[in-house]
């Protein structure tokens, strides 16, 4: 009890001898400080909610029909959800993996977006690329011969994006489907894109500046394009959201979204 009451007297002293020195300070000089302090922690707050808010957003995206809905829900509650048709809005949900669901302890959830894939509802991507701590990118490994071609183009759009390059956003090519038997392999997908985007980068080179006003160059030039040349870390996995194949994917996010 002598120790508790001891402490007690000098935590009063303390608290005294603080408002006399306040009331030493001129008002003004007291008032600039009191505000000083409150602005810096309020901006201290806001750059914690800020690269909280950014380093927990993956990404999903690719043509319609690549399957990129499946895999959310997949990666969400461990259902394929047969009957989901294309949707016009982004599937967006913060949660933990499936597959994480029984682990013990605390596990960071991941804020997961599925962005449509139809070409007029793309441009919806823009506005989830400064939150991205990671993109999946879903390829078609059935149709991936027909939609070469598009599929190129827009992942060359996302690589050429000011941010992604900037903040040097890795991206994984997810070459979905890879359980049936007519899949191409990740190997020949990855050579094909490769070629293709090289095509690309000649192609648009041709562009007028105001045309490429927003976008890099890809690789470096004189040579051949590989993924190798981009600034970002690319990588290229096999998935099969159907049979909740996915382990690639979640192993992605996680490299990028510490639990």
């Amino acid at each position: 009890m002598e120790g508790i009451e001891q402490w007690k007297n000098e935590a009063q002293r303390w608290l005294q001898q603080g408002i006399e020195y306040a009331q030493r300070i001129p008002p003004t000089q007291l008032y600039a400080a009191i505000a000083v302090s409150l602005f810096t922690t309020l901006l201290l707050l806001t750059i914690r909610l800020l690269k909280c808010t950014k380093c927990n957003t993956v990404v999903l995206t690719g043509l319609c029909g690549s399957g990129k809905t499946i895999l959310y829900y997949q990666l969400r509650d461990g259902s394929s959800h047969l009957r989901t048709v294309p949707s016009m809005e982004p599937n967006e949900g913060t949660f933990i993996l499936h597959s994480e669901s029984s682990k013990k302890g605390k596990i960071r959830p991941v804020h997961l977006v599925d962005v449509p894939g139809h070409s007029r509802l793309q441009p919806k991507l823009d506005q989830f690329l400064p939150q991205a701590a990671g993109i999946v990118f879903v390829v078609d490994s059935l149709e991936f011969i027909p939609n070469l071609r598009a599929v190129s183009e827009y992942l060359y759009d996302i690589l050429t994006k000011a941010y992604v390059i900037e903040k040097k956003v890795p991206v994984l090519i997810c070459c979905n489907k890879t359980d049936k038997v007519t899949a191409h392999t990740m190997e020949f997908i990855q050579k094909q894109l490769e070629k293709e985007i090289d095509k690309l980068r000649t192609s648009r080179s041709g562009l007028s500046e105001a045309d490429i006003a927003s976008d890099f160059t890809l690789g470096i030039p004189g040579e051949a394009f590989s993924f190798a040349q981009c600034s970002n870390k690319i990588t290229i996995a096999e998935a099969s959201g159907l049979k909740g194949e996915i382990a690639q994917v979640e192993q992605f996010i996680r490299e990028h979204v510490k639990p």
